[in-house]
This record gives C-alpha cells, structure tokens and sequence, in this order.
C-alpha cells in the first residue's frame, strides 16, 4: 500500500474534527478548511547533500591568513576561521535574501565588511537582489546598507585606505530598464550613496577595481544586457570601460581607445596590477575581443590573447585577475581556471575542485594564498592553486525536488552544474552522511520520477531529453 494511501484516512479525520473545535483553522482559497496547528511548529532542518553550489563572490584580508567568507548564489555568506576546514553561515536571521555576488574585506579594518546581493552572472535562473548590505563585526551580525532599488550589485570595492569609503556596482533589474544602475560611492560607510557613473537604463555596472599601487585610479567596466525568460542580451553602446584618477568624482571612456575592439561590445572583466603601475588588464566581449593588455592605465591597448578558452560564453565569465606581486602574472577564469605568466600571451590550464569559475581573491602580501569561487562552491589554496581545501559546504542550488514511497522516504533533487541525488529524510545513525546518498537518472535540468512501488527506478530528464 502507497504512503499516499496510509494517510489518506487520518487527513480525512484531521479536517472532521477541526471544523467545530479549534480556533486555529483557516480556510485555503478552494474552501477546504485545515488545522494550522498541525504544521505551525514545525522546523526547518538540513538533510544535505554537504556538496557547495554555485558562488561569484570571495574574499579575504590580508591581515587574516586562515580566515576567508564567500557567497553563494542560494545560500547566503559563509566564514572560515581555520582555512577552509570548516565554514559557517555568518547571515542567517540578517539577509532577506540568500543571493551574494559581491563581497570586500577592508583592509583597513578586517571587522568591516560589505556584500552585494543578487549576481551578475545573469543565468536564466538568476536570483534578484536587494541591495548592499555591511558587518562591522566580521560577519557575526549585518545591517542593510541601502541601493534596494538597484537590486543586483555586481561588485563592492573598499578603498584600502578608508573602511567608509566603498563603491558598488549595480547591475540593477536584469529582467528590464532600471534608471538605478550604475556605479555607486558612499563615503559615510554606506549610510548615504551617490551615483558617481551612469551611462542609461538599460546600461549596468559589471565589474570595479580600485588600482593596488594608487587607490585614486578606479576602473569600471559598464554592460548593456538583459534576460527574459527565453533570452539572453549581452551588448550594446551602453557596454564599455570607463576610468576614475580621482576618487570617483570624474570619468573618463577608454572604450574606442586605440588598441581596444570595434562594438558592440558586450561584458568587460578588468583588473590592474599591484606591482607595476599603469598595467591593466581588459577581458572583452566582442567579435573580435579577447584579453586585452595596457602598460599605460588604459590610453592605448594591445591583444595578447584570442583563445576561445577564455572567451567561451563570455556573458557568464569575463574574469580577469591581476597577482599583487609578479608584473606578467595574471588568472583568466571561465569554464577552466588559467594561469599566465607572460603576460597573458600564453595560459596554463589550473587544476581546480569544479569548473564554472567566477571569482578569485588574491592576498596582496603573500599571493600564494588566495581563493577561488566556482559552481561548486568555495575553496581555499596555500601553494598558489596548487592544491585546494574541499567543497563540502551544503549551498547546493536544487531545481526541482520529489520523494517516494518509501518509510524512511527518500528525498530527490537535481543539482545546478552537477549530478542528480537521492538522499533519505532522515538516518538512524548520527545524522546524514555522505555514504547516505547518491545519483540516479537525470541531470541538473531535469524532473525526477520514482517508480511507486520500487524506489529502485528512477526516471529522469535533462537537456537531451
């Protein structure tokens, strides 16, 4: 006999008798009156699986060499203490939403730190934002640091020498115009913000980064794009590459300078090296784009590299790294994580725990210590990506969930970049482990059915069908 039919009886006399007794009863819009009590005490508990999702947002200090935080995409801000052993969620109770793609340590003061919510990799299933919000106790607790309106942050940067003076890039609505995009600067600790860049409504702020050897020099990459639901828009006149020599007051277009690709121009990573100023780097979108090297802060550009590797849907990657301490060496990221050590003419392919790369923070005094945000999750390196701390946090992102008849039952779910997982409800031993569950049919995009009389069998869907 099914579950299904076990219980059919016993909710049957759950409504009989609620009807004239209990003051706790509402009424569902079909009529049907039910005993909240029944369901009103019930918590929330993890089953796992302890596999990371998706995360574009890392960070550190430098002052700090085992702790690091990064976001996830579904699962809010997560802190390590002992070097990626182990991680713990610092924002439950304080975000609305668990979307994080931006995060920045200051390193002024390693107890304020500033996140972004939504993401800037716009993927279809792509999750909205509410704004910014800021610790000032290192993650223990978070209070909204307002831009709601401009929903999706791309980045936050905090000026290395000032904890109050921050800038965010707001992508803003991705699924319509939104006169709140743009670049933002607070210079009160997010109190108050002013919008320092804005090309228009259709036009979002994608990437930022303040020059390691002048803090003045603020870069900033604009994005023309949008999604709906069966498309994606990546490019436009709005996209382009704008440059700040004063704090952010005034800017200047280093889109049509020489060197630089004819548009459309669609998504642009940029970064700018710690140890010799003027190099820039430039990740382009475009016909004839590629990664894209200045030695003299952007007024004239060279080619260094058109590899599909790293060009290869740049609307979700376009992540350029510069290494604080080695002029030519630089990090590209996309569906593999490189390495360059010329400059970037040449790329060397790092073994990383899961593919899909989207962010990396690189200590600025010891740049072999860093870490790497990926569709996996998290992970943390001491040897310069040579080997890297595991992705076991539990943010994994599930499309669609369904159980089975079985007592225990058994929990089903298809995984975002991964595989399929049956994993039960509940053990009898000390808790659910990894021994506890596994793949079956499917793939990440696909539904998941169970055979009524034999969980055994599982039918599942993915993008072939």
């Amino acid at each position: 006999m099914s579950l299904r039919a076990l219980l059919l009886p016993l909710l049957t006399l759950v409504v009989i008798t609620a009807i004239p007794v209990h003051e706790a009863v509402a009424q569902s819009k079909s009529g049907f009156l039910y005993d909240t009590t029944l369901y009103n005490k019930m918590e929330w508990r993890e089953i796992g699986p302890f596999r990371g999702g998706r995360s574009v947002a890392v960070a550190g200090h430098a002052g700090q060499p085992k702790t690091f935080y990064f976001g996830a995409t579904g699962g809010g801000i997560w802190k390590t203490e002992d070097g990626g052993e182990s991680w713990v969620c610092v924002s439950d109770g304080f975000l609305k939403i668990g979307a994080v793609g931006a995060l920045d340590v200051a390193g002024s003061d390693p107890n304020v730190i500033y996140a972004g919510t939504g993401e800037g990799c716009i993927r279809g299933n792509v999750q909205p934002g509410e704004g910014v919000y800021k610790s000032t106790d290192a993650g223990k607790s978070w209070t909204f640091s307002g831009l709601k309106e401009a929903q999706t942050i791309s980045k936050v940067r905090v000026d290395p020498r000032d904890e109050n003076v921050v800038f965010a890039a707001a992508f803003g609505h991705v699924f319509g115009s939104n006169r709140d995009r743009g670049v933002y600067r607070s210079t009160d600790g997010g109190k108050t913000w002013k919008k320092v860049l804005y090309k228009n409504e259709k036009t979002g702020a994608i990437d930022l980064v303040i020059d390691p050897a002048n803090p003045r020099i603020v870069y900033a990459a604009l994005w023309e794009a949008y999604r709906n639901p069966w498309s994606l828009s990546s490019g436009g006149p709005g996209s382009g590459l704008w440059k700040s020599t004063d704090g952010g007051d005034t800017w200047t277009d280093l889109t049509m300078n020489d060197g630089m690709p004819k548009g459309p121009i669609g998504k642009i990573g940029v970064t700018a090296s710690g140890a010799r100023p003027g190099r820039v780097w430039a990740s382009v979108e475009a016909d004839e784009g590629g990664l894209f090297m200045s030695d003299d802060g952007g007024k004239t550009w060279s080619r260094v590299n058109d590899d599909r590797n790293i060009r290869q849907r740049a609307w979700y990657y376009s992540h350029v790294y510069a290494d604080p301490k080695d002029p030519d060496l630089v990090y590209i990221l996309n569906v593999s994580f490189y390495r360059s050590t010329d400059g970037g003419k040449s790329l060397e392919r790092v073994s990383v725990q899961h593919g899909d790369n989207h962010d990396l923070w690189i200590d600025p005094n010891d740049p072999r210590r860093m870490i790497s945000g990926n569709d996996g999750g998290a992970s943390v390196s001491f040897n310069g990506g040579d080997t890297w701390s595991e992705e076991d946090v539990p943010t994994a992102q599930f499309y669609h969930v369904t159980v089975d008849n079985d007592f225990p039952y058994n929990v089903y779910g298809a995984q975002q970049d991964n595989s399929t997982v049956r994993i039960p409800s509940r053990t009898f031993g000390f808790g659910i482990d990894r021994t506890d569950w596994y793949s079956v049919a499917g793939g990440e995009s696909g539904y998941i059915a169970v055979n009524p009389e034999n969980s055994d069998i599982t039918y599942g869907g993915s993008y072939g069908g």
